[in-house]
C-alpha cells in the first residue's frame, strides 16, 4: 500500500510538472486564446493510456500501473482544467469556442486512447 501511494505520488509530480512546461510552452508558441495546451496534453495523455493499458496487459507490467497511469498520466492530463478553461470561454460570452473546444478535446482524446490500444495491440499480435 505504501509502495503503491509514493509511486502516484512521484509519478504525479513528474505529470503535473509535464503539464506545467507543456502550458507555458503552448502559451508562448500560440498566445492564450484557446487553451490548446490542455488540449494537446489531454489527447496525448489519452494515447498514451491506451498504449499503456495493453503494454501492461501483454508484459504483466500491472504493478507499474500506478506509477505510471496513476501518477504520470493522471498528474498530466487535467480534466479540472479542462473543465475550468470551458467554463472560462464560456463566461467570456465565447459560447461557440467553448463547444468547439470541449467537442475538439474530447472526441480527440476518446479516438486517441482507441489509436494508442490499436497501436499496441498491432505490436503484440
Amino acid at each position: 500500500m505504501i509502495s503503491s501511494l509514493l509511486q502516484v505520488a512521484l509519478g504525479g509530480a513528474l505529470g503535473a510538472s509535464a503539464r506545467y512546461l507543456t502550458n507555458i510552452a503552448s502559451m508562448r508558441l500560440f498566445g492564450s486564446g484557446f487553451p490548446i495546451g490542455t488540449v494537446f496534453v489531454n489527447v496525448l495523455g489519452s494515447f498514451l493510456m491506451g498504449v499503456l493499458v495493453v503494454v501492461l496487459a501483454h508484459k504483466g507490467g500491472n504493478r507499474w500501473a500506478p506509477f505510471l497511469m496513476t501518477g504520470i498520466l493522471g498528474g498530466f492530463t487535467t480534466f479540472s482544467a479542462f473543465s475550468l478553461d470551458a467554463a472560462t470561454l464560456y463566461e467570456r460570452g465565447e459560447l461557440g469556442l467553448a463547444a468547439v473546444y470541449v467537442v475538439v478535446t474530447v472526441s480527440l482524446s476518446l479516438v486517441a486512447l482507441f489509436a494508442g490500444m490499436a497501436t499496441m495491440r498491432g505490436v503484440f499480435a
